[in-house]
């Protein structure tokens, strides 16, 4: 899923990173809304609360605002700052590089909101500003890696990709390409795997608090084993082929 190009990859690794990062944001802005009244997944609510609050003049609302949505900035720029680093070396290595730093933030988010988190206002605010700033990170990676095709942590944009390919694809006057069918099934994949995400993740924590924070980076740690495991059974394979020669 992260050892390929933009130009080298093929539907099933894009699918299978679109389902597991798109189901990470359904269970990350779901855990965000029961626990904060906020979104943690996208920015979109942020930038009308923040106009509202301008107008109101609510001048703290206004600095957290916007602190918020420099955080999800930050995460979206220092993504793409490391692949574009990287990516002349190693495309596993520029890719899985913003993976490991969302999962340190996550667990941090995980460890603090389940043994430390007091219900402030300003722990509030920091921890939504972390998983903005997680978010930021995987939505500039997965669109990246994907070459735009996979936006995962918002579905706004979603609808309307999908309501223009759908479009192309019924008109009588467009090619049935096995492009356009591509994009269809990869955006009603991010769809579907974003509304169990959000449902599992509603669950989960109703019954396990912050601690479901603590579950989603299982999933981006799949993500980083699924390119390694090839390379680990074949360095098992030489091991062994060497010690029956031996």
């Amino acid at each position: 899923m992260l050892r390929q190009s933009k130009d080298d990859r093929t539907f099933k690794e894009n699918a299978m990173l679109a389902s597991s990062t798109a189901m990470v944001s359904g269970m990350t802005n779901i855990a965000g809304m029961v626990a904060f009244l906020a979104f943690t997944s996208n920015i979109t609510g942020h930038v009308a609360n923040l106009a509202k609050h301008i107008v109101d003049q609510n001048f703290r609302e206004i600095i957290v605002f916007v602190v918020w949505l420099l955080m999800f900035f930050a995460g979206a720029f220092i993504s793409s700052f490391i692949v574009r680093s990287y990516n002349h070396t190693s495309y596993y290595r520029a890719h899985s590089l913003p993976v490991i730093i969302e999962i340190v933030i996550l667990l941090f988010v995980a460890v603090y909101g389940h043994n430390f988190y007091k219900e402030t206002q300003f722990e509030r605010e920091i921890v939504i500003g972390a998983i903005l700033f997680s978010m930021g990170l995987q939505n500039s990676l997965v669109s990246t890696i994907s070459g735009g095709l996979i936006k995962s942590s918002h579905l706004t944009g979603l609808f309307t990709d999908l309501g223009g390919d759908i479009a192309e694809w019924i008109h009588p006057n467009a090619k049935k390409t096995e492009t356009v069918k591509n994009k269809i099934y990869i955006r009603l994949t991010i769809l579907s795997f974003y509304l169990m995400g959000a449902v599992l993740g509603g669950f989960l924590f109703n019954i396990f608090d912050f601690a479901l924070f603590y579950f989603v980076p299982v999933i981006l740690v799949t993500i980083l084993y699924y390119d390694l495991s090839p390379l680990a059974l074949h360095k098992l394979a030489k091991i062994f082929s060497k010690s029956a020669r031996g």
